[in-house]
């Protein structure tokens, strides 16, 4: 494990893995360096990439210095592209996705490009309405201490089917997973906002978005808006993939992109 120090003082945990050109593996909510799925993309993408796999603030081994805000998370993303060299690409998934976005948005050059999979705005007002209801019945989780009804609330809130969510209670994973519910609060302040489409429309920054083929329709129509908003953007279909891909079927495209 390394440690670099954020803007604000907290430290961010990360682990580095294999060799060639640095990406910054971004990832959503309740997930963390080590938890089994992360681990298994980033050694995947390790491949191709020299790949800078990160505890998010409040997540494994990084700190929480509150109060939260995106920008202090654009301000991780930073100091992770610096401990990875001054610039580096980006790949977020999820929640993950709309944190690169931002970064690529803000944070100029040192971003070389982006690479987002199912960016997980809220897709026109009535969803921001369904996210409210999320966010306070999350809330009110929180407060009783209920964190595993919160796990499974947020994942059906987010369109996962409930037999998927089943299968996850029953892994050993999960009960890291309901350790980071509170973290959730992040996620959904993150997700409850529209596509920035008016800035991302100024971007210069080279964008690839992904979206799974099975992915809520919600990201799907995420994925569209971006793609016409931002200048030379391309929107693929990840073809029999959902919110959790399979990182053999994405390196080939994360390749393509990013080593051109």
């Amino acid at each position: 494990m390394k440690t670099t120090i954020s803007k604000d003082g907290t430290s961010l945990a990360y682990d580095v893995y294999g060799s060639g050109p640095a990406l910054v593996f971004i990832t959503g909510a309740t997930c963390f360096r080590s938890f089994e799925p992360v681990l298994h993309d980033a050694q995947v993408f390790a491949q191709a990439f020299t790949v800078y796999n990160y505890d998010r603030r409040g997540r494994g081994d990084s700190g929480n210095t509150l109060p939260y805000s995106m920008e202090r998370e654009i301000e991780d993303i930073e100091a992770i592209i610096e401990a990875a060299g001054g610039s580096a690409y980006l790949y977020g998934h999820s929640s993950g996705a709309i944190l690169a976005l931002e970064a690529a948005m803000r944070l100029g050059d040192k971003v070389n490009k982006a690479v987002l999979y199912d960016p997980a705005y809220a897709h026109d007002e009535a969803d921001q309405l369904e996210f409210k209801g999320l966010i306070h019945g999350l809330n009110q989780l929180f407060e009783g201490g209920k964190y595993d009804e919160a796990i499974s609330l947020f994942l059906e809130g987010i369109g996962i089917p409930k037999e998927v969510i089943a299968g996850m209670q029953h892994s050993p994973q999960w009960a890291i997973m309901t350790a980071l519910a509170p973290t959730l609060a992040y996620d959904t302040l993150l997700a409850s906002d529209l596509p920035p489409l008016e800035r991302a429309s100024r971007l210069t920054t080279p964008i690839r978005i992904i979206v799974g083929e099975q992915s809520p329709v919600s990201m799907l129509e995420v994925g569209n808006q971006l793609s016409r908003a931002i200048p030379n953007a391309k929107n693929t279909i990840l073809e029999g993939q959902d919110h959790m891909p399979d990182p053999e079927l994405l390196l080939p495209l994360l390749s393509s992109f990013l080593h051109k």
